[in-house]
Protein backbone atom coordinates (compact mmCIF):
# COMPACT_ATOMS: atom_id res chain seq x y z
CA UNK A 1 0.00 0.00 0.00
CA UNK A 2 1.18 3.52 -0.94
CA UNK A 3 0.69 6.56 1.12
CA UNK A 4 -1.99 8.81 -1.00
CA UNK A 5 -0.96 11.96 0.52
CA UNK A 6 0.60 13.61 3.65
CA UNK A 7 -2.40 15.95 5.66
CA UNK A 8 0.14 17.62 7.27
CA UNK A 9 1.53 18.92 4.28
CA UNK A 10 -1.46 19.22 2.57
CA UNK A 11 -2.83 21.29 5.45
CA UNK A 12 -0.68 21.71 8.23
CA UNK A 13 -3.70 23.23 10.44
CA UNK A 14 -5.56 19.95 9.93
CA UNK A 15 -2.56 18.23 11.54
CA UNK A 16 -2.08 20.90 14.86
CA UNK A 17 -5.92 20.79 15.57
CA UNK A 18 -5.58 17.11 15.55
CA UNK A 19 -2.40 16.86 17.37
CA UNK A 20 -3.81 19.47 20.12
CA UNK A 21 -6.64 17.37 20.79
CA UNK A 22 -3.94 14.26 21.62
CA UNK A 23 -2.31 16.97 23.92
CA UNK A 24 -5.52 17.32 25.80
CA UNK A 25 -6.54 13.87 26.12
CA UNK A 26 -2.81 13.64 27.74
CA UNK A 27 -3.79 15.86 30.49
CA UNK A 28 -7.09 13.98 31.42
CA UNK A 29 -7.02 12.13 34.93
CA UNK A 30 -7.14 8.70 33.42
CA UNK A 31 -5.01 5.97 33.50
CA UNK A 32 -2.47 6.04 30.08
CA UNK A 33 -3.43 2.14 29.60
CA UNK A 34 -6.84 2.49 29.80
CA UNK A 35 -6.37 5.81 27.12
CA UNK A 36 -4.56 3.05 24.84
CA UNK A 37 -6.81 0.20 25.05
CA UNK A 38 -9.62 2.67 23.77
CA UNK A 39 -7.27 3.56 20.60
CA UNK A 40 -6.61 0.05 20.13
CA UNK A 41 -10.14 -0.99 20.31
CA UNK A 42 -11.41 2.30 18.12
CA UNK A 43 -8.53 1.13 15.30
CA UNK A 44 -9.36 -2.55 15.29
CA UNK A 45 -13.05 -1.77 14.94
CA UNK A 46 -12.23 0.99 11.96
CA UNK A 47 -9.55 -1.61 10.63
CA UNK A 48 -6.37 1.06 10.65
CA UNK A 49 -3.00 -0.70 10.82
CA UNK A 50 -1.31 2.09 11.56
CA UNK A 51 -2.83 3.11 14.46
CA UNK A 52 -3.49 -0.24 15.56
CA UNK A 53 0.58 -0.57 15.39
CA UNK A 54 0.95 2.74 16.91
CA UNK A 55 -0.69 2.21 19.79
CA UNK A 56 0.04 -0.90 20.63
CA UNK A 57 3.47 0.08 20.68
CA UNK A 58 2.99 3.10 23.03
CA UNK A 59 0.40 0.25 25.23
CA UNK A 60 3.62 -2.26 26.02
CA UNK A 61 5.81 0.60 26.78
CA UNK A 62 3.06 1.83 29.27
CA UNK A 63 3.66 -2.05 30.38
CA UNK A 64 0.20 -3.55 28.83
CA UNK A 65 0.49 -7.08 28.71
CA UNK A 66 0.61 -9.34 25.95
CA UNK A 67 -2.16 -11.22 26.70
CA UNK A 68 -4.54 -8.19 27.18
CA UNK A 69 -3.40 -6.48 23.78
CA UNK A 70 -4.43 -10.39 22.10
CA UNK A 71 -7.62 -10.80 23.88
CA UNK A 72 -8.58 -7.51 23.12
CA UNK A 73 -10.70 -7.61 19.66
CA UNK A 74 -12.73 -10.06 21.96
CA UNK A 75 -12.69 -8.58 25.73
CA UNK A 76 -16.28 -9.47 26.93
CA UNK A 77 -15.05 -13.23 26.14
CA UNK A 78 -11.93 -12.82 28.51
CA UNK A 79 -11.48 -12.79 32.60
CA UNK A 80 -8.93 -9.73 31.59
CA UNK A 81 -10.51 -6.50 31.67
CA UNK A 82 -11.94 -4.90 34.76
CA UNK A 83 -15.92 -4.30 35.33
CA UNK A 84 -14.55 -0.45 34.44
CA UNK A 85 -12.69 -1.32 31.63
CA UNK A 86 -15.48 -3.14 30.22
CA UNK A 87 -17.94 -0.26 30.18
CA UNK A 88 -15.11 2.10 28.94
CA UNK A 89 -14.94 -0.27 25.73
CA UNK A 90 -19.15 -1.10 25.13
CA UNK A 91 -19.00 2.69 25.16
CA UNK A 92 -15.96 2.95 22.78
CA UNK A 93 -17.84 0.26 20.56
CA UNK A 94 -21.17 2.14 20.42
CA UNK A 95 -19.95 5.33 19.46
CA UNK A 96 -17.61 4.02 16.73
CA UNK A 97 -20.43 1.96 15.14
CA UNK A 98 -22.56 5.17 16.36
CA UNK A 99 -24.94 4.30 12.72
CA UNK A 100 -25.52 1.03 14.33
CA UNK A 101 -28.09 2.80 16.59
CA UNK A 102 -26.46 5.16 18.50
CA UNK A 103 -24.93 4.84 22.25
CA UNK A 104 -27.51 3.11 24.39
CA UNK A 105 -29.56 4.22 27.15
CA UNK A 106 -28.34 1.70 29.53
CA UNK A 107 -24.36 2.09 28.56
CA UNK A 108 -24.59 5.92 28.67
CA UNK A 109 -26.12 5.87 32.06
CA UNK A 110 -24.09 3.03 33.31
CA UNK A 111 -21.04 5.31 32.40
CA UNK A 112 -22.88 8.67 33.66
CA UNK A 113 -22.95 6.84 37.05
CA UNK A 114 -19.61 5.00 36.84
CA UNK A 115 -17.64 8.18 35.86
CA UNK A 116 -19.41 11.12 36.12
CA UNK A 117 -20.17 14.12 33.66
CA UNK A 118 -16.54 15.54 33.45
CA UNK A 119 -14.53 11.34 33.01
CA UNK A 120 -17.63 10.71 30.47
CA UNK A 121 -16.78 13.85 28.62
CA UNK A 122 -13.55 12.67 28.37
CA UNK A 123 -13.84 9.06 27.44
CA UNK A 124 -16.44 10.27 24.68
CA UNK A 125 -13.48 13.09 23.28
CA UNK A 126 -10.69 10.05 23.78
CA UNK A 127 -12.98 7.72 21.11
CA UNK A 128 -13.98 10.56 18.79
CA UNK A 129 -10.28 11.49 18.62
CA UNK A 130 -9.21 8.19 17.86
CA UNK A 131 -12.23 7.58 14.98
CA UNK A 132 -11.31 11.00 13.68
CA UNK A 133 -6.94 10.12 13.33
CA UNK A 134 -8.61 6.62 12.02
CA UNK A 135 -10.49 8.04 9.13
CA UNK A 136 -7.15 10.54 8.33
CA UNK A 137 -5.00 7.31 8.34
CA UNK A 138 -7.14 5.29 6.12
CA UNK A 139 -8.60 7.62 3.83
CA UNK A 140 -4.94 8.97 3.45
CA UNK A 141 -3.00 5.53 3.11
CA UNK A 142 -1.06 6.33 6.28
CA UNK A 143 1.36 2.72 6.59
CA UNK A 144 2.48 1.40 9.67
CA UNK A 145 6.46 1.07 10.06
CA UNK A 146 7.83 -2.32 10.31
CA UNK A 147 10.12 -2.96 13.13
Amino acid sequence: MKQRMSIDTAEPTIYKVMAQADKLINEFDLDPKTKELIKIRVSQINGCGYCINYHTKDARKLGETEQRLYALSAWWETPFFSEEEHLILKLSEEITKISNGGVSDKVFEQALKMFGEQKLAQLIFIIITINSWNRLAISTHIVAEQD
